[in-house]
């Protein structure tokens, strides 16, 4: 009899489970162990990743996916190496499993403290780029999680043959081949099995536009780590230094379109807008950003009428929408009020305004006079990043190894009671 969905599902949850328990308990070299040997299985595979992905690319064309996607899709050798790279980097980092803070003497003689631990059983559901299996199962690998990755079906054979170069390397550092797991049919039931099945994963991490987050949001019986949009700010202050500020909001937005922290709104304070912004409208002129302006934007420059919805986008284009603000309440006004939490930066020299947009700018990473486009993992220093989160709740902004762990106490005692004094 053939196997359903949900006992697939379920056979992958319970072996995922019982993996966790062993990699929860490896060592720091164990897992590094296997990470080096994984790359080099990836190294020794090129041929055959190459041919897989061909498979994949050979479908994409032949179902009419767009040109964009079929970039993304790509295994090309600058990102076989970069997986290699990234595989090295991670080894290399620090492992946050065990390590114990703030252990303290309370009144009654116990020590208390906290240690950190993995969080079990990590799902992740993305789309398109087979590069985000190694970025997920490096990471989930390294912070002692097991894994479930649900990728794409338009890089079924990709994620299939990165994945057995991961398992390689597990079977070279004695590790279970559970410990990574990609989900290998595409039937879409999956999905909605793996974020249904608590019982088995702790966390879900979706990875991809927003259909499939709304979807995996409203559907979960697991706690999501997740982010929905990427609007994001840069604020032009008073006291910008304005040749600076350009430079700023302009590999803010030109760095790369589709990012989630590529800026999608320009404020301008009503002080500089007019010595600002007609640079500034020529140097996106010269790469093709389509610039939409509010009333008083539009006094100063040539630009099309912003709507309210504009606002609301996240383009992922080379559009660009700029408003005029009267100071700073006005400016944090705004990015609170239409922004996705997300990233949001300040151009000012203005040491004392710079720490009121900080401490009032409610997003996950908050900016001073740098672009938005550094909110990513490997910028902050975690090497690499699951995903960014604009929850409150566990983890927020680039979710790294720390992220893709918990804390618990630690009590340490010597036959004190509960009721009676030290002696």
């Amino acid at each position: 009899m053939t196997e359903s969905v949900l006992d697939y599902m379920t056979r992958l949850g319970r072996a995922a489970r019982e993996a966790s328990r062993v990699i929860a308990r490896a060592s720091t070299a164990q897992k590094n162990r296997a990470l080096q040997a994984a790359a080099n299985a990836l190294d020794a595979a090129r041929s055959e990743l190459t041919a897989a992905n061909e498979l994949d690319l050979a479908a994409g064309r032949a179902n009419g996916l767009e040109p964009a996607m079929l970039e993304r899709l790509a295994l090309t050798p600058a990102r076989i190496d970069g997986m290699i790279v990234g595989l090295r980097q991670v080894a290399s980092l620090p492992d946050p499993v065990g390590a114990i803070r703030d252990m303290s003497y309370r009144p009654s003689g116990i020590q208390v403290g906290k240690m950190r631990v993995p969080l079990g059983v990590v799902g992740i559901i993305y789309e398109s780029r087979p590069n985000v299996t190694i970025d997920a199962a490096s990471l989930c690998l390294k912070s002692g999680n097991a894994t479930i990755l649900r990728g794409g079906s338009e890089a079924i054979h990709s994620n299939r043959a990165i994945a057995a170069c991961v398992q390689r390397g597990l079977a070279e550092a004695g590790l279970p081949a559970a410990v990574v797991q990609v989900v290998e049919t595409t039937d879409r039931e999956a999905v909605g099995a793996l974020i249904t099945m608590p019982e088995y994963v702790d966390i879900i991490v979706p990875r991809g536009g927003r259909g499939l987050i709304e979807r995996v949001s409203r559907d979960a019986k697991v706690p999501v780590i997740k982010h929905l949009d990427g609007i994001c700010h840069i604020y032009v202050a008073a006291d910008a230094d304005l040749a600076k500020a350009q430079r700023i909001a302009f590999n803010a937005k030109t760095y790369r379109y589709g990012i989630c922290g590529a800026m999608e709104t320009l404020l301008v304070d009503a002080a500089v807008a007019a010595d600002f912004l007609p640079a500034m409208a020529a140097q996106f002129a010269e790469k093709g950003v389509e610039l939409r302006g509010c009333e008083r934007t539009r006094d100063i420059i040539q630009v099309l009428p912003a709507t309210e919805e504009d606002w609301h986008t996240e383009y992922l284009a080379a559009i660009l929408s700029i408003r005029v603000v009267d100071g700073l309440d006005q400016a944090i006004e705004h990015i609170n009020h239409y922004g996705s939490h997300h990233t949001d930066a300040i151009a000012t020299e203005n040491l004392a305004e710079a720490r009121r947009f900080t401490a009032e700018v409610d997003s996950a990473s908050v900016m001073i006079n740098t672009p938005t486009c550094f909110a990513d993992g490997f910028e902050y220093g975690l090497g690499a990043e699951i995903g960014i989160s604009t929850d409150k709740i566990h983890a927020r902004g680039p979710v790294g190894l720390e992220g893709l762990t918990c804390e618990k106490y630690i009590v340490v005692g010597d036959g004190q009671l509960r009721g009676q004094e030290p002696a």
